[in-house]
C-alpha cells in the first residue's frame, strides 16, 4: 500500500454506521406517565447512567423529587380543607379540570387520528383516574391523609411484587399484608368504609399502571394520559356543575380546591418529567416509596391528624418492604 494511500486512509472520515449505544441514545424520547410505573420507577430505562451525570444535576433532581412529593401531599391537605363546603366529589371535580388543563397543554394529542384500538385503554384510563382520585379524597375525608395514602400505595407495590418469583420479594409481601392487617384491626374507632375506600384507591392505582403500560404501546409521547385526563375532566364536568349548584362554593373554597389541583397534579407531573432525566430509575422509584411517610407527616403537622406508634410502625413496614424490593433488584 502506497504512502498517499496510507494517508488517505487515515485522513478518511469515519464510518458513518452509529454503534449500538449511540442509536439507543437516539432513540430515547423524553418520558410520560406511560414510561413508568408510579412507585418503580422507569419501565424503559430513559434515565441515563447516573455515572454520567454532573454532580449539580444530581442534586437538582433529588431537590425536585423532595418538592414534588411534598407538593403532592401538600396540595391533598389543602384540597381537604374545602371538605366541608364541596366536598370530596367537588375538590377532585375541580382536581380533574387542572389536571387536564395541563396534560392536554402538554400531550397535545391528535384526537382525531386514534383509532378505537387505540381509544379502548385510554378510555379506561380515563375512567381509572378519575375513580382513584375520587375514592382517595374520600378515604382522607374518613381516615385522615397518611392512612389514605399508604392504604393507595399497596396497588404499586403488589403491582412490583405480583410477578415476581424472589424470595425477597415474597418476603416483602408478607411484611406488606401484615402491616394492612395491623392497620385495618378491628377497634371502636376503625372506620372500614373508610379503609375499604383507601383500598379502592389501590386498586385503582394498580390498574392506572396496566393502563397506561398499554396506551404508552399503542399512543405516542404523551397524548394518551393527555387524552384520558380530558375525558375525565369532561366525565366530572357534570358533577361540578350539581355540586355548584346544590353546594355553592365559597371564594375560599375553590382557592383551595384550585390550589389542591395545582399542587397535586401540574407540579408532580411537570416535576416527574424533570427529575426522570437526572437521577437514576432505582432512586426515583425508592423515592416515591416514602410518600406515605411524607403525607402522614403532611397530614400531622398541617392538618393536626396524628398516628399512633402501631399505625406508624405498619406505614414504615410498608415502605420498608417497597424500599427492600427495589434495592435488591439487578439491572
Amino acid at each position: 500500500m502506497s504512502r498517499a494511500h496510507d494517508r488517505r486512509m487515515r485522513l478518511a472520515p469515519a464510518s458513518r454506521t452509529p454503534s449500538p449505544r449511540a442509536m439507543d441514545t437516539a432513540h430515547r424520547t423524553a418520558p410520560t406517565p406511560a414510561d413508568y410505573d408510579l412507585g418503580q420507577g422507569l419501565e424503559r430505562g430513559l434515565a441515563p447512567d447516573p455515572d454520567q451525570r454532573p454532580t449539580g444535576r444530581r442534586f437538582a433532581g433529588v431537590a425536585t423529587m423532595i418538592g414534588s412529593g411534598l407538593s403532592n401531599q401538600t396540595g391533598a391537605a389543602i384540597g381537604s380543607q374545602a371538605f366541608p363546603v364541596i366536598g370530596p366529589v367537588g375538590v377532585v371535580a375541580v382536581r380533574q379540570y387542572v389536571a387536564a388543563i395541563v396534560l392536554l397543554a402538554v400531550g397535545r394529542p391528535r384526537l382525531r387520528s386514534f383509532t378505537w384500538w387505540q381509544w379502548r385503554p385510554v378510555v379506561g384510563l380515563a375512567v381509572v383516574f378519575g375513580t382513584m382520585n375520587l375514592s382517595l379524597y374520600s378515604a382522607i375525608d374518613r381516615i385522615g391523609l397518611g392512612l389514605a395514602v399508604t392504604l393507595e400505595f399497596l396497588g404499586p407495590l403488589c403491582i412490583a411484587l405480583a410477578g415476581s418469583r424472589r424470595r425477597v420479594d415474597a418476603c416483602c409481601a408478607l411484611v406488606a399484608a401484615a402491616a394492612v392487617v395491623t392497620l385495618m384491626r378491628p377497634r371502636p374507632s376503625a372506620d372500614y368504609l373508610g379503609m375499604g375506600l383507601g383500598l379502592l384507591a389501590a386498586v385503582c392505582w394498580a390498574s392506572y399502571i396496566l393502563l397506561n403500560r398499554t396506551v404508552g404501546r399503542r399512543v405516542p409521547g404523551a397524548q394518551g394520559s393527555a387524552a384520558a385526563a380530558g375525558i375525565s375532566a369532561l366525565m366530572f364536568l357534570p358533577v361540578g356543575i350539581a355540586v355548584a349548584v346544590h353546594q355553592p362554593p365559597t371564594v375560599s373554597a375553590a382557592a383551595y380546591a384550585i390550589i389542591a389541583g395545582v399542587l397535586s397534579s401540574a407540579v408532580p407531573y411537570l416535576a416527574d418529567l424533570f427529575t426522570l432525566r437526572r437521577v437514576p430509575a432505582q432512586a426515583f422509584g425508592l423515592f416515591m416509596s416514602v410518600n406515605p411517610v411524607l403525607a402522614a407527616l403532611v397530614g400531622w403537622v398541617g392538618l393536626g391528624q396524628s398516628l399512633g406508634w402501631t399505625e406508624w410502625i405498619s406505614v414504615g413496614a410498608i415502605v420498608a418492604a417497597n424500599a427492600l424490593s427495589i434495592l435488591t433488584r439487578r439491572g
